[in-house]
């Protein structure tokens, strides 16, 4: 099954990139995923990577995606709870 990987707002991708980067504590977005691959023990390297398995590849973008999911909860939750007691 192919997915779509873009953002609704294709404005947002750089705040959604900036956010990942910020709850892997990393300066470069980009250096995230690798961040959580060495953590789980994943041998991910720049380049092709066609050697890991579905399942490790799982494993770095489930980390990587509930963590970005449930930040924008938790603000959404804060935004609201302001709005109704201002």
């Amino acid at each position: 099954m192919s997915r779509n990987r873009k953002p609704l707002v294709p404005e947002a991708r750089h705040e959604l990139d900036c956010l990942k980067g910020r709850l892997q504590e990393v300066l470069d977005p980009e250096q995230a995923k690798y961040k959580v691959a060495s953590n789980l023990h994943i041998p991910l390297k720049k380049g092709y990577n066609g050697d890991l398995t579905a399942h490790d590849s799982g494993r770095i973008g489930g980390q990587l995606g509930g963590k970005m999911v449930k930040e924008l909860i938790r603000s959404a939750q804060e935004k609201l709870a302001a709005k109704r007691n201002p």
